[in-house]
């Protein structure tokens, strides 16, 4: 996430390239590439076809929302201050607990929350330094309208999260890799056509730009690809929880690249957020799971075969820790 931010700085900063949808296009091809490709070169019901059949219109959705997260929230910072993106998009932190209650049924504990709390305390403490220091680049005429993207951003961004976490625990990495790259590289090569293709004219090419274009889309990969691996390990909640710290990493770059002011509050808040971590690692999570919900996207198309019993079936709920292997196909308890 620092190579990201630091690339796309140089790129908007320093070679005014101001092309947020290209160089996300360019990640998604990336991922087509890889994981499109291997997806399409699988037999049976792993293969490309066979989940484009079942579960085609939804990946098409979550395309769309992934596209459009990462859009809202560069395209934000032209209109905002930057303290005003790193505070809004913590976001993306509630939502996501709210998610995952809801939908993932996942259950937390009070020391789950007072982490939460004391990470989001950690990021204010950062916010509150960069008032002090005064860096505040991007300041717009329109600052409202600049918030209003990044609380749009990071809802899309938690709503991708949760579901980046149910398909990654229950189905596989590949196909959420695979099918991001194929709806992802067709949307955004769209909306670069139609948005865009006029300030990507105007770009000065040279042997830099590309460097930072290559830097730029080899950071995003490595992100799309660790990231479903991190959650799931964890969480969805638990990895936007460490990626807090992924302004600190820029902030100590930037002391040396960009010539920021330090102040000690920065030190105090990477110290704060690393502690709220620890606070929420610190016990597991538990889901309150009837496995049947699970079916409705996995076996679409396959019947599920009921067991006869005597009475009425009355379906039972399981406790399952995050930190255990779920089961591929998790058992069905009938009373």
């Amino acid at each position: 996430v620092c190579g990201i931010g630091l690339t796309s700085k140089y790129l908007a900063h320093e070679y005014h390239a101001n092309t947020p949808v290209f160089q996300s296009f360019l990640n998604y091809i990336l991922l087509f590439l890889v994981y499109t490709t291997t997806l399409a070169v699988r037999q049976g019901e792993e293969n490309l076809l066979a989940i484009l059949k079942r579960r085609w219109w939804k990946y098409m959705i979550l395309g769309l929302i992934d596209i459009e997260a990462n859009y809202l929230v560069i395209k934000a910072y032209q209109y905002t201050t930057l303290a005003s993106v790193q505070l809004l998009d913590c976001f993306t932190i509630p939502v996501v607990l709210l998610l995952s209650w809801f939908f993932l049924l996942v259950r937390y504990k009070a020391v789950h929350f007072v982490g939460v709390g004391v990470c989001l305390l950690g990021i204010g403490c950062m916010v509150g330094a960069d008032v002090l220091v005064g860096r505040q680049q991007g300041l717009g005429d329109h600052k409202l309208l600049g918030d209003l993207l990044v609380l749009g951003g990071a809802m899309l961004y938690g709503i991708s999260n949760v579901c980046e976490e149910f398909i990654v625990k229950n189905l596989s990495r590949v196909e959420f890799l695979g099918m991001m790259g194929l709806f992802g590289s067709f949307f955004s090569g769209i909306q670069l056509a139609i948005m865009e293709h006029k300030e990507l004219l105007k770009v000065q090419w040279d042997w830099q730009i590309g460097l930072l274009y290559i830097g730029f889309s080899a950071c995003m990969f490595g992100l799309y690809s660790f990231m479903p691996v991190v959650i799931r390990r964890t969480s969805a909640t638990s990895v936007n929880l460490s990626l807090l710290t992924a302004d600190l990493y820029s902030l100590f770059c930037g002391l040396f690249l960009f010539q920021y002011k330090f102040s000690g509050l920065y030190l105090l808040s990477f110290v704060i957020i690393i502690l709220g971590l620890v606070f929420y690692t610190s016990s597991s999570t538990y889901v309150a799971q009837d496995p049947r919900v699970y079916k409705h996207f996995r076996n679409a198309g396959h019947p599920i075969t009921d067991t006869p019993t005597l009475g009425p079936l009355e379906p039972s709920v399981t406790y399952t820790s995050l930190r255990q292997e779920i089961e591929e196909e998790p058992r069905i308890r009938v009373a």
